[in-house]
């Protein structure tokens, strides 16, 4: 568990719902054998289509006693499409995840899409779907997000040190998060540097590579060094 700038703790492992092809019962079933093994941080986003399952799993499992809402870590974000309303985006989050609160609420990428944007065009937006972002704009109806209590914390995802430190010179609240593309062949170490020196957690997106994938290779899994560690120790390529 690590402590966040605002003083929550975020479990250090987290499951991620994105996914090719989303079925809802598969990702039930998924959350639902995660929290039986002990994950505790759950991530989403509107983009990924899993809010809805997600809430689901983790309403059966306050209803039944495995966990309580105090002791999980949601987190979801702000879609390229809705910069313009913070507010009203999570709310419609927090509906879908049957959740009074989250405990992240992250801005997914720092691009503004018109609003008919198609989810279907996220990997590779099309070039008439992009519009001017002013995230000065954006950060203060974030800002409201946790004012009005409809989140513990607020963050970034797919920001370089450079848009940070543009953002930092006008928020009132800091960023608590960045997450962005981070594993061992991409280490990130000057980003993480950078976030380390401003007390802002670096959270990993895809952290084995992403393997299946339309954005993700099988690269970091099938590495011969990690094959390698990972049988000299017993463990899984993955662990």
């Amino acid at each position: 568990i690590m402590e966040l700038n605002t003083g929550a703790k975020i479990p250090l492992l987290g499951l991620g719902t994105g996914a090719v092809n989303q079925i809802e019962d598969e990702i039930k079933a998924a959350v639902a054998a995660a929290l039986q093994v002990g994950y505790r941080h759950f991530d989403t986003s509107k983009v990924y289509g899993s809010e809805r399952a997600l809430g689901e799993a983790l309403n059966a499992a306050f209803q039944s006693g495995i966990v309580k809402r105090e002791d999980v870590f949601v987190t979801t974000k702000l879609w390229n499409t809705d910069h313009d309303d913070p507010v009203s985006s999570i709310k419609n989050s927090l509906k879908n995840l049957q959740l009074e609160y989250l405990d992240l609420f992250l801005i997914h990428w720092p691009v503004k899409f018109i609003k008919e944007a198609s989810f279907a065009n996220f990997v590779a937006p099309k070039e008439d779907e992009f519009l001017p972002l002013d995230l000065k704009s954006t950060w203060e109806g974030m800002e409201k997000c946790v004012e009005t209590g409809l989140t513990k914390a607020i963050g970034v995802s797919n920001f370089s040190s450079k848009k940070i430190e543009d953002l930092l010179s006008y928020a009132k609240i800091p960023p608590a998060v960045n997450q962005v593309e981070m594993h061992p062949l991409w280490q990130q170490n000057k980003l993480r540097e950078f976030c380390s020196k401003h007390n802002i957690h670096v959270s990993a997106w895809s952290p084995l590579g992403a393997p299946n994938t339309p954005w993700g290779s099988n690269l970091v899994m099938d590495n011969p060094l990690i094959h390698e560690i990972a049988q000299k120790h017993g463990k899984t390529k993955a662990q």
